[in-house]
């Protein structure tokens, strides 16, 4: 049994599945909130449809682990984007728990940077 492969595996399915569920919302709900936010910078507001690329799209095919660095990647600009434009005000202070405000899209962020260098694994349709 191969254990790296298995956490790989794990992480992968992990940032990717729970990350999908944004995406789902985002479906479901809408990304006008988003295109309001980067029309704020003198953007066209139709980028926020960009969105579902890195909350559907790209965890859809990290959990398969296909070219799974390269959806990673793209994980890791939108949690960026999210994370400026949405927390940045607020990034360096606690929520109602003690946690950092922007700790869900760190985490998200963090874990898809651990994809870009551990790569898919064994368990993947594509082994990088």
């Amino acid at each position: 049994m191969n254990m790296p492969s298995i956490g790989k595996l794990l992480l992968r399915l992990g940032i990717g599945g729970l990350l999908l569920f944004h995406g789902i919302d985002k479906v479901t709900h809408g990304v006008e909130y988003i295109g309001g936010l980067i029309s704020l910078y003198n953007l066209p507001a139709q980028l926020a449809y960009a969105v579902y690329i890195g909350e559907i799209i790209a965890p859809i095919f990290l959990i398969l682990g296909w070219k799974s660095r390269w959806w990673a990647t793209t994980i890791v600009i939108n949690m960026a984007v999210a994370i400026y434009l949405v927390h940045f005000k607020t990034i360096f202070t606690l929520g109602a728990h003690g946690a950092l405000s922007i700790e869900t899209p760190l985490l998200y962020l963090m874990g898809a940077l651990a994809i870009i260098f551990l790569g898919s694994g064994r368990y993947a349709i594509s082994a990088d």
